[in-house]
């Protein structure tokens, strides 16, 4: 992941990215018993996925590689609208 985020560019922020996917997938498991945290994981890592899709734009990685990114995006966004 290090050299990843060398490429796009970002590597300092790295360390911030996981422990904002660490807060979000606890999150995720805390918000089957409470909405209110269920949504704000959900938005945040949708929101998380959607700027990683956009940097894979901004350095032209292919579809393929945006995959995951895209995929964690898209049901992240439905678990937030059907959390409303």
């Amino acid at each position: 992941m290090k050299d990843e985020f060398k490429r796009f560019g970002l590597e300092g922020l790295g360390l911030v990215a996981i422990i904002f996917e660490l807060l979000g997938a606890v999150g995720l498991l805390v918000g089957l018993k409470y909405n209110l945290i269920l949504l704000i994981s959900s938005g945040g890592l949708a929101l998380l996925m959607f700027l990683g899709v956009a940097v894979r734009i901004k350095v032209k990685d292919g579809l393929l590689v945006s995959l995951p990114a895209l995929s964690f995006m898209l049901l992240n966004a439905y678990i937030f609208a059907k959390a409303l």
